[in-house]
């Protein structure tokens, strides 16, 4: 009991450094400027009447949103930090899953934790562009959690909670599920022992309950449903949208270096599995193989559904994103080889499986790092990683000799996380967010009506009009964050491309009010370089100035001069 109740106090620590520090984590960056407007508008449906991105949520077919606004409204708390509270729980529970395979590897409980500790640090996957730790609350992020933690119950021989896990993960997103779900099923119904089989069955009831569960709240959602097509035929238009948009869903738009590096990272996982052959339980040999097979096999499908067949359904499922177990099985056991290898005074050895395990951390294009070695990038990421392994094997090599090897293993577990930035100077993600768009955000949602409608026009392809969105409770036109609906709802194109073709094309003249207003765009947002001479804004800063659509286009001319002006 003392050794589970420190396994957890330093897998917390873990989770703690790694949200506050590396890999990090980030809120309205990325996934989470599309979600957060759809759960205001479930919250209260007063808001965003005229956001387009909230008008036909995507989460029926999920639990997030009931999980999220269920804890909203039992603690009080605002979006942001019950999302946060989430994310949190499943990263340790994803650490948790990871530490339960190393015990189960006979590791240990330090070795274990030093294992889960390489696994933490997270991995970037280009081509499907996902991660292994998400930095974004998003449900992908919580279920990937769940799903290792089932991975883990599942080495210890613990089927049921393993079903109960990953019938969570379904839940919270059945596309991420799926390898799993189709491995698991495969070992379900081989025949083999009956104390076995019996158990395995076991693990199903829970998946069953699951979509249960999920039918239900999918059937009574609510507040506004979404209106799927699962079955539909993607058109030439939508293609060519979804191509430029989305292009990370549409394997022939990919670099030929990225697929082949998904081979070389399955080598190295089946090399590890080899390696450790002896100590991986039958259960979880068999996962692993099928679930990185799944994966694989991800690609060749995906282009045959989605590019041959343009079937509607594939944008929104995107089965190439199963490809992130093929890195993070090959991380996982690349670093439980190492500490088996540490454990056997194998210094040489361990150091190559640390370094294996510390690729994609150390890299943000981890996936090419083993065909594009010779880019001064990826030469630095190999260097790094080998001096981080290098330091690893140090620490472990001098609690050996000091027959303090479990204090070696966390102490080395607790220091990845430090020393990993520190050494590649890797940074996950761009500081997005500043005083700027808070100040903009707050005296929008303070000083103008909620059916407000805001403009962003020389914005581009900026992140910000989506932080401001999330921020001030106020419609955003178009933005290009926002146009990544088109993966999910057939007929987003025909709204988002419109608009965007409409008013982000060019850069912003006054003569364009005129047109703005006949839209329904009552302020526009421009750099504060771009002030318009002798319109007043209704808002500035020292990076951005908001003007009146109607104030502005009458002082200019451009209206009637019996036009009412909004305030």
């Amino acid at each position: 009991m003392r050794e589970h109740l420190r396994a957890a106090v330093v897998l917390l620590a873990l989770t703690a450094i790694g949200y506050f520090h590396f890999p990090g984590h980030t809120y309205l960056q990325s996934d989470t400027q599309i979600y957060v407007p759809i759960l205001e508008r479930l919250w209260d449906p007063a808001v965003f009447t005229k956001e387009i991105i909230a008008e036909q949520p995507h989460v029926t077919f999920t639990i997030y949103d009931e999980a999220s606004i269920g804890l909203r409204r039992l603690t009080g708390w605002g979006f942001e930090r019950t999302l946060a509270v989430q994310q949190f729980a499943f990263r340790f529970c994803e650490l948790y899953g990871i530490y339960l395979v190393g015990i189960a590897l006979g590791l240990g409980g330090p070795g274990a934790l030093l294992a889960a500790a390489c696994f933490g640090l997270g991995a970037t996957i280009s081509g499907p562009a996902v991660l292994t730790f998400e930095y974004e609350p998003n449900p992908r992020g919580n279920a990937i959690g769940l799903v290792m933690l089932a991975m883990g119950l599942l080495a210890g021989g613990r089927a049921a909670a393993a079903g109960a896990a990953a019938g969570a993960a379904f839940l919270y997103h059945p596309p991420t599920v799926y390898p799993y779900w189709a491995a698991y099923f495969a070992l379900a119904l081989i025949p083999g022992k009956p104390e076995a089989m019996r158990r395995h069955l076991k693990g199903l009831l829970p998946m069953a309950a699951a979509v249960a569960l999920l039918l239900v709240f999918s059937r009574y959602q609510t507040g506004e449903r979404e209106h799927q097509e699962f079955f539909a035929v993607i058109g030439a238009a939508q293609e060519a949208m979804m191509r430029e948009r989305a292009s990370y869903n549409w394997i022939s738009m990919w670099p030929a270096t990225t697929i082949w590096s998904y081979v070389a990272y399955y080598a190295l996982m089946m090399a590890a599995l080899w390696r450790l052959r002896g100590r991986v339980p039958g259960d979880l040999r068999f996962l692993v193989a099928v679930m990185a097979g799944v994966a694989m096999c991800s690609m060749p499908a995906s282009y045959l559904f989605l590019e041959h067949w343009k079937w509607s359904l594939m944008p929104q499922f995107q089965p190439m994103r199963a490809l992130l177990y093929v890195v993070a099985f090959a991380v996982l056991l690349a670093a439980c080889a190492g500490v088996a290898a540490a454990r056997n005074r194998g210094w040489l050895e361990a150091t190559i499986w640390f370094t294996a395990a510390l690729i994609p951390p150390v890299s943000t294009r981890a996936l090419n790092y083993l065909i594009e070695w010779g880019t001064p990038a990826n030469r630095r990421a190999g260097v790094a990683a080998v001096a981080c392994a290098v330091l690893t094997v140090m620490v472990l090599r001098l609690g050996s000799r000091l027959e303090r090897w479990g204090m070696a293993c966390v102490a080395a577990a607790i220091a990845l996380p430090f020393a990993v930035p520190a050494v590649s100077g890797v940074r996950n993600y761009p500081r997005l967010h500043s005083a700027e768009i808070e100040q903009l955000a707050s005296w929008a949602r303070l000083d103008t009506g909620r059916e407000a409608v805001f403009l962003f026009p020389d914005a581009g392809k900026s992140l910000e009009p989506g932080i401001f969105r999330a921020e001030s409770l106020r419609a955003v036109y178009v933005d290009w964050k926002g146009g990544g609906q088109i993966n999910f709802l057939r007929d987003f194109l025909t709204v988002w491309r419109p608009r965007w073709e409409d008013v982000m094309t060019g850069k912003f003249t006054p003569s364009k009010l005129e047109h703005y207003r006949a839209m329904g765009i009552d302020y526009v947002v421009l750099p504060r370089a771009s002030d318009m001479k002798g319109v007043p804004s209704v808002f500035a800063n020292s990076r951005y100035a908001v003007y009146g659509v109607r104030q502005a286009g009458k002082i200019l001319g451009l209206f009637p001069p019996d036009l009412r002006v909004l305030p």
